[in-house]
């Protein structure tokens, strides 16, 4: 399978709110509002990065990457998601290599770290895990929110995501 991972254009918008539809449908951990999340964040300007799987010229994952604050601070970190990939295709490394693809590209811009809330027993494959001294008080159970630092130093605090994560664009 001949996968090409590159940035989001303008004209892959529809193709990205239909992925990320489909892949989070039905799933027990979503309020089916992820591909809202994706157009909050895009139409607030803040998507760091925003990249697609392309197979045979067909949009079948995304992955998006925006700045979280600590503390209320922009201390360089990044959070993860969210990410989707197309049912008929899952479980193939489309996900995995959106994931390191936007890691690579989040350090080049001098990320300091990078957030996510989701399953351990997944992103820990990419060296994400628990921090205890960092919180994102939306999880219930700290064990769902992790951090992967790129450095020593890894500051301590309230996380939070962008608004467009709990339905603001401002």
């Amino acid at each position: 399978m001949d996968i090409l991972i590159r940035s989001e254009r303008s004209t892959d918008i529809h193709a990205i709110e239909q992925v990320t539809i489909a892949a989070f449908d039905g799933k027990w951990y979503s309020d089916q509002t992820e591909h809202l999340i994706v157009n909050r964040l895009r139409e607030a300007g803040v998507m760091s990065v925003s990249l697609v799987a392309e197979l045979d010229g067909k949009i079948v994952g995304h992955v998006a990457f925006s700045v979280v604050t600590i503390n209320g601070e922009d201390k360089g970190w990044y959070g993860l998601g969210p990410v989707s990939v197309s049912p008929e295709v899952q479980k193939q490394g489309i996900g995995s290599k959106l994931i390191r693809e936007g890691l690579s590209q989040i350090k080049e811009k001098g990320a300091r770290g990078c957030v996510l809330e989701g399953d351990p027993n997944y992103y820990q494959r990419f060296g994400f895990k628990n921090h205890p001294g960092l919180v994102y008080e939306s999880t219930p159970g700290q064990k769902y929110f992790m951090a992967l630092p790129f450095y020593e130093d890894i500051p301590k605090g309230k996380v939070e995501f962008h608004k467009a994560f709990y339905g603001d664009v401002k």
